[in-house]
């Protein structure tokens, strides 16, 4: 017991700094984020827009899928322009033409070396110079730059309507025809887009780095890393290596010597109770987690199919119905719902196992209850999202029943308090199995780990909901990244370690010491460095240098316990030699240790490739960072929910054999898919652009000139071998849980099971 209460010491004692690290730097991104002026004028006084225009621009933008849809500030979809990169080089060239026709009477690529070198240092003076008034809450331009301002608005107007001139663009940014078809608020969109490259060009009063931290890298106006973005990321790196050696010094050198494993029992411990009610319910949610399943990735093909044809799906106009924006929207959705609804499963299958073999009285109507009204958000959600972006909803009703435009949190904000109500309920009826458990005498820790992971998956998707549609981005990036970075990456991770624990310690294949132990330890590392480092995805969001600071640090530390990850797929592949009865669960335990391998591969090498400062100030908004989220967000997440979903399968279908052929197919399939997909394709065509942003400026790398030449189309279409290898493993395993739910006999699954191996 004492060497619990130094544990939850630790623990307790980590959580406390880290989100006191978290708020009180949260405080800065409010007291920091870049102005919006309440008026945008010329120096002869012509308004230009207010910030209401701004805001009405945000919520334009927000309308076809704002996120889904190119990015801003680095943050979004990868095949149209990142718009602030874009609309500031469109801007500055047009500056420079009107400079050149004002002063010499010519195009300025007639000018002399000297004459443009002149244009330039003037350029550079006037747009870094910060000629916001903060007392009159006034922004004064130039006369010049009010008229290039104007000629990149009359491209951004031609190019987000149905203008034929600019049909061949959409085409190339797979944007859907007449994408926003009301003038007023394409008028509305251009003056957003305007304020996002202001505050990424001005710099800061007082400061020599812009509101963005001299992001993106335009040399035009000497955009470049600030000394600090160097010296922070020397610091993680350091730091890295650092925590790896006292990591493996404490592996090593610090450790008692472990217990000696108990010796298994002669029978599967979990089958020795009864199904109950609500667990013979949760069939339902294992086939909704592998439809949801089927359904992401084929619109995943569909999604990576549109980067080489655009508008078209092999010669199918099929943007006119379903464009890249909603695709990219239901198949980012899609996968948060399904891999909830897989870990959501797990915990419903365990809460009667807790609470001795028996349901608290009316567990299963719970059950169903909740089951329908996730449903119900999914399909109320994806609704809205295709009336949103098809410009057939209301405005005033976009952001609550449509397209909140903000990626990975898109849904409605009506289907966003319905889906934490669902959350909420989950815990309701988790805590009605664990509370009377807790209560009873005995060692109890590892279930108190349990249920604290429980009770924060449902409250800290609460986040959400402290933004509005008129918030300031930079706000609203802070607290999007709870919910995406915290919620995600750091409470589900503690709920997946804690529950895999508690199954195999119920099971008696590991000691209840060894496993509390070891999830104690997990969850103090995981949140040390997962809660401070969520400021890695807030380095160029309108924040300053200690947000930097912060984020680079723990980021590094993220990866640390990551590096021990082969040894517990180790741990885990030898499980199934503990008992005969283990072959039973021989499926489950490789979804298991491919979570594992991922979690080092993806989580680890590649997220640690885009989270030092220096790293990411030329990658964000590249296919590096798709890279990294493929392979941590399936490679981790969805393996262990469809493990998950496997293993609660098996014990609600007693007489169930998993087919070998149909799980080696899905197993090994959608490994070697997601393999091929990242390394011959998402991988090789982020290098590609890395080296175009870091030579030339991120509105290169992501620029039409440049994104259609052949080597990238030709990398893009080399995609599709790795995705037909996913699409295969990923209807196998759908097709295993479809036979497993509902059988039809030996001789029928061994016929699918040959076809689907051949």
């Amino acid at each position: 017991m004492a060497n619990y209460r130094r544990l939850w010491t630790i623990l307790l004692v980590v959580l406390g700094i880290t989100f006191a690290v978290l708020g009180y730097f949260g405080r800065e991104v409010y007291r920091v984020a870049p102005p919006i002026p309440a008026q945008v004028v010329t120096e002869g006084g012509t308004l230009l827009t207010t910030k209401d225009g701004i805001l009405d621009g945000q919520t334009a933008w927000q309308s076809v899928g704002g996120m889904q849809l190119g990015s801003v500030w680095g943050h979004g979809a990868y095949q149209a322009p990142d718009w602030t990169a874009d609309w500031l080089h469109r801007e500055l060239l047009a500056w420079l033409e009107l400079a050149a026709q004002d002063e010499f009477g010519t195009a300025y690529d007639n000018l002399e070396e000297e004459q443009q070198a002149v244009l330039q240092h003037r350029l550079k003076k006037e747009y870094r110079f910060n000629s916001y008034d903060a007392e009159a809450d006034v922004l004064v331009v130039s006369e010049r730059r009010a008229r290039a301002m104007a000629d990149t608005a009359a491209y951004y107007d031609q190019l987000f309507s149905d203008d034929p001139a600019l049909r061949s663009t959409r085409q190339s940014f797979a944007m859907k025809e007449n994408t926003l078809p009301s003038a007023e608020r394409r008028a509305d969109l251009n003056n957003f887009f305007f304020w996002t490259a202001w505050a990424a060009a001005t710099e800061r009063p007082g400061g020599e780095a812009t509101y963005t931290n001299n992001w993106p890298h335009e040399p035009l106006i000497d955009n470049k890393p600030t000394a600090e973005n160097i010296v922070w990321s020397l610091v993680s790196v350091v730091l890295l290596i650092a925590g790896v050696g006292g990591l493996i010094w404490a592996w090593a050198f610090l450790r008692k010597e472990e217990e000696h494993e108990p010796a298994a029992p002669a029978r599967d411990p979990l089958t020795t109770f009864k199904l109950t009610p609500s667990q013979k319910a949760l069939g339902k949610y294992v086939f909704l987690v592998v439809a949801l399943f089927t359904f992401q990735v084929l619109l995943g093909g569909a999604t990576a199919h549109y980067t080489v044809e655009g508008q078209h799906f092999y010669g199918i106009e099929l943007s006119k119905w379903f464009p890249y924006s909603l695709v990219r929207t239901w198949h980012i959705q899609s996968a948060l719902f399904w891999i909830a609804t897989g870990f959501l499963a797990a915990g419903l299958f365990l809460a009667p196992i807790i609470n001795g073999g028996k349901d608290p009285k009316f567990q299963k109507l719970g059950v169903d209850v909740l089951f329908w009204a996730l449903v119900a958000v999914v399909v109320g959600s994806f609704v809205g999202n295709y009336l949103a972006i098809a410009q057939i909803m209301p405005e005033h009703l976009n952001f609550w029943l449509g397209h909140q435009g903000y990626e990975y949190v898109d849904l409605g904000r009506l289907w966003q308090i319905g889906k934490f109500i669902g959350i909420v309920l989950w815990l309701v009826l988790m805590l009605r199995g664990v509370v009377p458990a807790l209560r009873q005498p005995g060692d109890k820790h590892l279930l108190a780990l349990l249920t604290a992971s429980c009770a924060a998956i449902g409250l800290f998707y609460g986040a959400g909901f402290f933004y509005g549609e008129r918030t300031h981005i930079s706000v609203m990036e802070y607290w999007r990244w709870w919910i995406v970075h915290l919620w995600v990456e750091g409470f589900f991770e503690v709920f997946a370690t804690t529950a895999l624990a508690f199954i195999f310690c119920s099971m008696g294949l590991v000691s209840k010491k060894m496993a509390t132990t070891a999830s104690l330890a997990s969850a103090s590392l995981f949140m040390l460095g997962g809660i401070p480092g969520t400021f890695h995805h807030l380095y160029f969001s309108g924040t300053t240098t200690p947000i930097m600071a912060v984020g680079a640090t723990f980021s590094a530390l993220e990866v640390v316990p990551l590096v021990v990850l082969g040894y517990e797929a180790w741990e885990n592949w030898s499980l199934k030699n503990r008992a005969p009865w283990m072959a039973n669960i021989k499926w489950p335990l490789m979804f298991f240790v491919a979570v594992a391998f991922w979690n080092m591969l993806g989580a680890g090498v590649l997220g640690f490739m885009i989270n030092p400062p220096i790293a990411l100030y030329y990658i964000q908004g590249l296919n590096t960072t798709p890279t990294h989220a493929h392979a941590a967000l399936f490679g981790v997440y969805g393996f262990l929910a469809l493990g998950f979903s496997l293993l609660v399968l098996r014990y609600i279908r007693p007489n169930l054999v998993f087919s070998e052929s149909l799980m080696k197919t899905a197993f090994w399939w959608l490994n070697g898919g997601l393999v091929l997909m990242l390394f011959t394709s998402v991988l090789p065509v982020g290098v590609i652009q890395f080296i175009a942003s870091a030579s030339e400026g991120l509105w290169y790398a992501r620029s039409e000139s440049f994104m259609q030449q052949g080597l990238l189309q030709t990398l893009r279409w080399v995609r599709t071998f790795g995705d037909i290898v996913f699409i295969i493993g990923a209807l196998a395993v759908t097709w295993q849980v479809v036979i497993g739910l509902w059988p039809r006999g030996k001789r029928a699954e061994d016929g699918v099971a040959e076809l689907v191996s051949k």
